[in-house]
């Protein structure tokens, strides 16, 4: 339905059997735009726009967010150009898991059919999330949490084993609005 707010099964707020567990993600909750900086393949590409809503979800016992890029504004003027794997309509599920005391999350992307399985932990001020793509290592970080802005950088492991190359920078910022889908 066009104009639809999104209402999945969120919660008020953390679960408490989270503790201080709940606090990794709680920073992010919330609605937020951006801009997505492309460093694929050695190049940087003009920036597109990117829609991001986080909520907790089943009775708060996750985080379950919503990535959309380019923004749907973008997409209906034809105005935003970007390679098929950074072309974004999907979610992650993050859930805490107790014996390894981090945060198992899966990222489907809608457009793509792609899915990555990752794991999460705070350190420090940040979010560090480890996981495999098309048997490479990758790493998502949420770094400079603030109450009305974020970024995110994605890299993935050079084939020396040693080098992180970024490939994907968004600098996001609180948006009044929850995502409507």
């Amino acid at each position: 339905m066009v104009g639809m707010i999104l209402e999945w099964p969120s919660s008020p707020g953390p679960h408490s059997s989270l503790g201080a567990h709940a606090e990794t993600y709680a920073r992010v909750i919330g609605s937020w735009h951006g801009e997505l900086k492309n460093s694929l393949g050695g190049q940087t590409d003009s920036p597109v726009g990117v829609e991001i809503d986080f909520a907790w979800a089943l009775d708060g016992r996750a985080v379950q967010d919503v990535w959309i890029s380019p923004t749907r504004e973008e997409r209906a003027r034809g105005t935003a150009a970007c390679l098929p794997m950074l072309d974004w309509y999907g979610t992650t599920i993050r859930l805490f898991d107790v014996k390894t005391q981090t945060w198992r999350a899966t990222w489907c992307n809608a457009m793509t059919g792609g899915r990555i399985d990752l794991e999460g932990t705070r350190q420090g001020d940040d979010i560090v999330q480890i996981g495999v793509r098309q048997g490479r290592p990758i790493r998502w970080t949420f770094t400079d949490i603030r109450a009305d802005s974020f970024v995110w950088r994605a890299h993935v492991l050079e084939l020396d084993g040693d080098t992180w190359r970024l490939e994907v920078e968004i600098r996001a910022h609180r948006s009044n609005t929850r995502v409507d889908v």
